[in-house]
């Protein structure tokens, strides 16, 4: 019978002895309670924000409802800040400093940060100053208090959607090429006998310019009566003046252009020279859309 006191080891030397805590180790994971004695979360890489505003009335402020409407939010894993999923209540932030996604929308909590919808009528130049003495963007920035910069550019004849704000990082990832954040014009032009059938398809499949192909995402035929088209088109470029190059490489000049859309957010009912200020769900989209 084998010696069942004999070591398990072939080499007989005696098993490593168990290492003892130190006890000023710290725990890996500290827990935390708010002043209502909940459990809040911790640690190393802890979102709580000891002399923060409660999570659920931050979301409460920015427009989810009522706090047991946010309070469910959290439980359900849908919000996260700084990255990490929050799901316990009582954690508090700083609006300020910390960055808090619901559903993956980006919450934009700094009060100092502006974004705004400007119509831009025609015959006004995208810029906050002109030498020739032309209309500017900063009749219309002057409303504000804060100093908005605009957002790209709408050729002096075209009308629509301009975006100003005063959010740099915003603002420079908008204009980044590598966001290719989706456009959409509507275009006039004659068409005698209306649009070819072709026009749409060639749109789509793209078109050769002289700085290169350029393609639509979408097109399609809003009106025509026999005299006049209406086209709305959708892309992701922003080279100057794209939008009447590519139907011009196609025989038809513009007469009224409009840029009704980007990304989230819309024109809507704005008449020229009216602007609004973007809601919380297009702001917090369009930032998720450039990776904020």
């Amino acid at each position: 019978m084998a010696d069942r006191s004999r070591s398990s080891s072939s080499t007989g030397s005696p098993a490593p002895k168990k290492r003892r805590r130190s006890a000023f180790t710290p725990p890996s994971t500290v827990r935390l309670r708010d002043d209502q004695g909940e459990r809040v979360r911790s640690g190393g890489d802890t979102v709580h924000a000891e002399d923060g505003e409660r999570l659920q009335k931050v979301l409460a402020r920015a427009g989810f409802g009522s706090r047991r409407a946010c309070e469910a939010l959290i439980s359900s894993g849908r919000v996260t800040v700084d990255g990490q999923v929050v799901v316990t209540q009582g954690v508090r932030v700083d609006p300020a400093r910390q960055v808090v996604h619901v559903d993956g929308r980006r919450l934009q909590l700094d009060e100092g940060k502006t974004t705004v919808v400007l119509h831009k009528p025609r015959k006004v130049v995208s810029a906050m100053s002109d030498p020739e003495g032309r209309r500017d963007l900063s009749e219309f920035a002057g409303r504000y208090e804060q100093r908005l910069y605009h957002v790209g550019r709408l050729d002096y004849e075209t009308e629509g959607l301009l975006l100003l704000t005063n959010d740099g990082e915003l603002a420079h990832r908008l204009t980044h090429p590598s966001f290719e954040i989706a456009k959409t014009y509507v275009c006039r032009f004659d068409a005698p006998g209306g649009p070819p059938r072709s026009l749409v398809r060639t749109l789509r499949e793209g078109v050769d310019l002289e700085d290169g192909p350029a393609r639509a995402d979408k097109a399609r035929v809003l009106a025509q009566d026999g005299r006049e088209a209406v086209v709305e088109v959708t892309l992701h470029e922003g080279r100057n003046r794209i939008v009447r190059r590519m139907f011009a490489s196609q025989g038809f000049e513009l007469t009224r252009l409009v840029r009704t859309r980007i990304g989230p957010v819309l024109l809507g009912e704005l008449a020229p020279g009216e602007m609004r200020e973007v809601t919380d769900k297009e702001l917090g989209t369009l930032m998720a859309e450039v990776g904020l």
